[in-house]
């Protein structure tokens, strides 16, 4: 009597080889996009993040979140073939991501900061920028406000029955520790020293790394030098008779208006100049006329 075939389990891949796996695919995924770019989103609420993923979906980036060993050994990996990429490990850090994109990293940069909101701070957070509390009446009532204001480096005073800071103040500079005291001030005055979003903190395109510095670009700026130089070079090659393009129907209307001058006061009659010699004739006729009578 024959036995039926005794079945072997299929064994599970281990935590291992599906993280190999991970990365692996990620890897892949790196050499398979033009623009890749290091997000960091520290900050930013689940649901925000999410809300912010769908739309930048929906302008053809993408944003791939995964542990930053992970990150970190995909691109190690990926930068074997294409060495830009290696530019982007030192990029990852707390808590960042992955962004693929097929528009280039100026544009990228742009789009990522429209994202970015202010928010309040809870206290233990770097100030990303000098945090400045302006001058002016309070909503406070007097009281023990005041003595708390000036604990934490305010110049708060009591005029006219209102609680008054008399001069702006630099309550936390740029790079230092905003204390939980200083936070809980912050945000009793409505000052909001944070901003929360998406942070491009670098970016390849191809064989090209663009670090964040470079790519902070004010384009209305320049694309109003853009506009100013284009409208100086086309003046200087009018001037200098440089014939192009944007140039050849310029050149044409002076050197039109320089020979119909030139034929005028050289009493020469054409078609075109026989109204302006007329004219100057009239004009002549008139002033000898004026002579006889005096």
């Amino acid at each position: 009597m024959a036995t039926a075939a005794t079945e072997l389990p299929i064994a599970e891949p281990s935590t291992l080889e599906r993280k190999r796996a991970r990365v692996r695919l990620l890897s892949e995924e790196l050499l398979s996009h033009r623009v890749v770019g290091v997000v960091a989103f520290r900050g930013v609420p689940a649901s925000a993040l999410q809300s912010m993923r769908r739309e930048l979906r929906s302008r053809g980036s993408r944003l791939r979140v995964a542990p930053n060993t992970l990150l970190t050994h995909a691109l190690t990996e990926a930068a074997a073939e294409r060495p830009a990429l290696k530019e982007l490990i030192p990029l990852i850090r707390d808590q960042s991501g992955i962004l693929f994109s097929g528009l280039n990293p100026f544009m990228v940069y742009q789009e990522l900061e429209q994202t970015r909101q202010p928010t309040y701070a809870h206290g233990g957070e770097v100030a990303p920028e000098d945090v400045k509390v302006p001058a002016g009446e309070t909503s406070f009532k007097p009281g023990p406000i005041v003595g708390e204001l000036q604990h934490a480096g305010l110049p708060a005073a009591i005029e006219k029955g209102k609680v008054v800071l008399k001069k702006d103040t630099v309550l936390v500079a740029q790079g230092q520790v905003i204390s939980r005291e200083v936070a809980q001030i912050l945000t009793r005055l409505e000052v909001k020293p944070l901003e929360v979003g998406l942070i491009l903190q670098g970016a390849t395109e191809e064989s090209f790394f663009y670090p964040r510095e470079t790519l902070a670009v004010d384009l209305v700026s320049r694309r109003d030098d853009l506009a100013r130089a284009h409208v100086r070079a086309l003046a200087l090659a009018v001037r200098v008779g440089w014939a192009t393009p944007e140039t050849a129907p310029r050149l044409v209307t002076r050197a039109h208006r320089e020979a119909l001058a030139l034929a005028v006061a050289g009493a020469y009659p054409t078609p075109e100049s026989v109204s302006p010699l007329l004219r100057k004739a009239y004009r002549e006729a008139l002033a000898i006329e004026g002579l006889k009578k005096d």
